[in-house]
């Protein structure tokens, strides 16, 4: 009888170590848990505790409790997680994992937002090296931190990420540029601009590729699309550093204009 148990554990645990972890947690988009055969469902409540592990790692229990049901006794809030980890126990794949009153995503799983975020800040960062691979732009392209969640805590991570996107657009065009990449350059930099259309320095990105093509026409049309955008929502005026990046611009209103033929002062020189 015990050699039988014995077995029966072996078996269980052979089962256990063998079993298929996710290949990844989505938050860019639509949420999405990923396993070898396609997409994993997974309930809402659920799919909040993934997201939230996902973006904050590892996280006392209190904290995932406080944060996720912050309208409710912390009691109540303590048996709602501890009801959301036992549904996740009946997803066919390990979630989450547990180290005392410790809870993180389970060994395994990658996140898209770390891959951005590492892309992300190695861009941005003074340690890139010049002759490293520059990530491709659908990795920094990958659209809105989980649209429609309202929670605090998802609209904070969101502006910081969205933030993070467009700065390493724009170091991304930088750097294909100074490559004499023009094309990807002015697809990053344009894809900023899509992001955020009233940004200055997703504009003096694009009109810089421009120049470095030697298309001044197009910089110029480029910078005065921008400007006349900038009056009609804002009522000012683009800053004089990216104006001065055209200093060959002949827009209306950059010169004085020349007085009527039918002026006194021209009928005074006669």
């Amino acid at each position: 009888m015990a050699g039988n148990e014995l077995t029966a554990q072996a078996r269980r645990h052979h089962t256990t170590e063998q079993a298929p972890t996710p290949a990844g947690l989505r938050l860019f988009g639509a949420f999405r848990l990923e396993g070898a055969e396609g997409g994993i469902a997974v309930p809402a409540n659920e799919q909040r505790l993934l997201a939230f592990l996902g973006l904050r790692r590892r996280t006392p229990r209190s904290v995932v409790a406080g944060t996720l049901w912050p309208d409710v006794t912390e009691e109540h809030a303590q048996g709602s997680l501890r009801t959301t980890l036992w549904r996740l126990r009946r997803v066919p794949h390990p979630a989450v994992g547990t180290d005392g009153d410790t809870l993180y995503l389970a060994d395994g799983i990658s996140v898209d937002v770390h891959d951005f975020t590492r892309a992300a800040l190695a861009l941005t960062g003074s340690a890139h090296d010049p002759g490293d691979a520059l990530p491709p732009l659908g990795l920094l392209d990958r659209g809105e931190l989980l649209p429609g969640w309202d929670e605090e805590w998802i609209c904070s991570e969101r502006e910081r990420l969205r933030q993070l996107r467009l700065h390493a657009l724009e170091s991304l065009s930088a750097r294909h540029a100074r490559r004499g990449s023009h094309a990807l350059a002015l697809e990053a930099a344009l894809t900023c601009v899509a992001i955020e259309p009233l940004r200055e320095s997703a504009h003096c990105a694009v009109v810089t590729v421009h120049l470095a093509e030697n298309n001044v026409a197009e910089a110029i049309r480029h910078y005065e699309a921008f400007r006349r955008l900038l009056d009609e929502e804002l009522g000012i005026e683009p800053s004089p550093r990216f104006a001065a990046m055209l200093p060959h611009r002949t827009a209306r209103g950059t010169r004085p204009a020349a007085p009527p033929a039918d002026t006194p002062e021209r009928h005074d020189r006669g």
